[in-house]
């Protein structure tokens, strides 16, 4: 499955962006050569954050009618954080499909995902979602309820997690 059509040539052009200039916090590669629409994450805990230290792996995969539909980002190495599901199934507004929610009134339509928005705008999220954990919609309750309740057990389980992903890394 090489992919044809615009979704992949964008997704060609921003894989050959990141990688001609790699930011600091994470880079991008293609498990599959001839598949532009799974992507390897690796992704270096933020500075001053709960996750500093971490190298957290994670896998984009994009629709076939991106840039339409938003892709889904998972993380392979284990996370405890309230908006990534036990799965690793990361869960943030620039994710959910376009427009408004009928279930979820306190997101607005442009905090979903737009054509406009790319793999670094995604990534930047994320990273962003590490440093802020937003537990008024978690995806993992008992990582949400142990931020609010119990942020020395929090920190503790993170530190686990980081001490993990540096021995997989």
């Amino acid at each position: 499955m090489a992919g044809t059509g615009y979704g992949a040539e964008l997704l060609r052009r921003q894989l050959n962006d990141l990688s001609r200039n790699p930011p600091d916090t994470f880079s991008v590669g293609l498990p599959d050569e001839d598949n532009i629409y799974e992507w390897d994450i690796m992704l270096m805990g933020p500075e001053s954050t709960l996750y500093e230290g971490g190298f957290f792996k994670a896998k984009l995969k994009f629709p076939s009618d991106f840039p339409n539909m938003p892709p889904e980002m998972t993380f392979v190495s284990e996370m405890w954080h309230p908006n990534v599901y036990e799965g690793g199934k990361v869960c943030i507004s620039i994710l959910h499909p376009p427009g408004e929610d009928a279930y979820n009134s306190q997101e607005s339509a442009d905090e979903r995902w737009r054509p406009i928005l790319g793999v670094e705008q995604i990534i930047i999220s994320v990273i962003s979602m590490l440093s802020d954990p937003n537990d008024e919609s978690p995806a993992n309750l008992d990582a949400a309820v142990q931020w609010r309740n119990d942020l020395k057990g929090f920190k503790r389980r993170v530190r686990q997690v980081i001490q993990k992903s540096q021995e997989e890394g």
